[in-house]
């Protein structure tokens, strides 16, 4: 219980410094500065000082859409398992719960984009319903494997394979389910080459798009729950990816921004692709998803 609850203050602490280290990694490609490593910090306490102005064509859902969706991603960090441990909360399926508390975050911001009844808001809504849509099955679909591998159905033994000890077949299910849950880690967090967080065409955003008339707090509340989205996301695929050595925080850590890193290095050597193409990346993912599947029923 207290290596659970150590994990959720960790990822309450330190998920804001994800997104600083992802554009570090891309503005030493490019031979810039950067911004700050802890620019979401200052940005967060910027502000969570300033006040919220609410449009008189939105209704209570605009108000509760970011408190919902941060809710909800803190629900679905309880799931996730500590170092050397289970979760905070930890049942059979449990997997599931998680998937259907990230569409609930999701959902939350879609429904306040679209009550403010703009039609470019709206665009961007859709966008967003469309590829999660066609991220879910694939984030799912992924997990499957790594319960046949476990034994169990649950995050706390999905999470935690270690790939050192397991059989030699096996092996190569565990680096086919990283590649497809990096897809669904970019999709999921809006990053390159599904969309890009720093842009401002209007036709080609989509995050970003959803949350142009919240402010101040409400504004906050999204971007603490879009970088605590990307903690759960590379907790997930690090933990796949490098030895778990899951009694050591320090390695927890490493495999959490090493996946930023990884991001960085994508969004340096990538460009953002047509909409049009994005289905088919995902389509990708659900076929290595599937292919790790018919390997695991050998």
């Amino acid at each position: 219980m207290t290596e659970a609850i150590l994990h959720i203050f960790l990822a309450l602490l330190l998920a804001p410094l994800l997104p600083g280290v992802i554009s570090r990694v891309k503005a030493s490609l490019a031979g810039r500065n950067g911004k700050p490593l802890f620019q979401l910090y200052f940005d967060l306490a910027r502000l969570l000082r300033k006040g919220a102005v609410y449009s008189h064509t939105t209704s209570w859902v605009f108000r509760a859409g970011p408190m919902l969706g941060l809710a909800a991603m803190l629900a679905a960090l309880c799931l996730l398992p500590a170092a050397g441990g289970s979760a905070l909360f930890s049942f059979k399926g449990d997997f599931i719960l998680a998937a259907y508390l990230l569409a609930m975050s999701r959902f939350a911001i879609i429904l306040a984009a679209l009550d403010t009844g703009s039609a470019f808001e709206g665009m961007g809504a859709s966008r967003e319903a469309a590829f999660s849509a066609l991220a879910e099955p694939v984030f799912l679909l992924s997990l499957l494997p790594l319960g046949m591998i476990g034994g169990s159905y649950s995050l706390s033994s999905m999470l935690l394979p270690d790939a050192w000890n397991v059989p030699p077949l096996d092996r190569p299910v565990l680096l086919l389910l990283s590649a497809s849950l990096f897809l669904v880690l970019l999709t999921e967090n809006s990053r390159i080459p599904v969309d890009d967080p720093n842009t401002h065409l209007e036709l080609t955003m989509i995050h970003e798009v959803m949350v142009l008339d919240h402010s101040g707090v409400d504004l906050a509340f999204i971007e603490y729950s879009a970088a605590l989205k990307l903690w759960f996301f590379s907790v997930v695929v690090g933990s796949l990816l490098l030895p778990p050595i899951w009694s050591s925080y320090l390695i927890v850590l490493l495999s959490v921004f090493s996946m930023a890193v990884a991001v960085g290095l994508v969004e340096s050597i990538m460009a953002r692709l047509r909409l049009v193409r994005v289905p088919q990346l995902l389509s990708l993912a659900f076929g290595l998803a599937a292919l790790a599947c018919l390997l695991c029923l050998r």
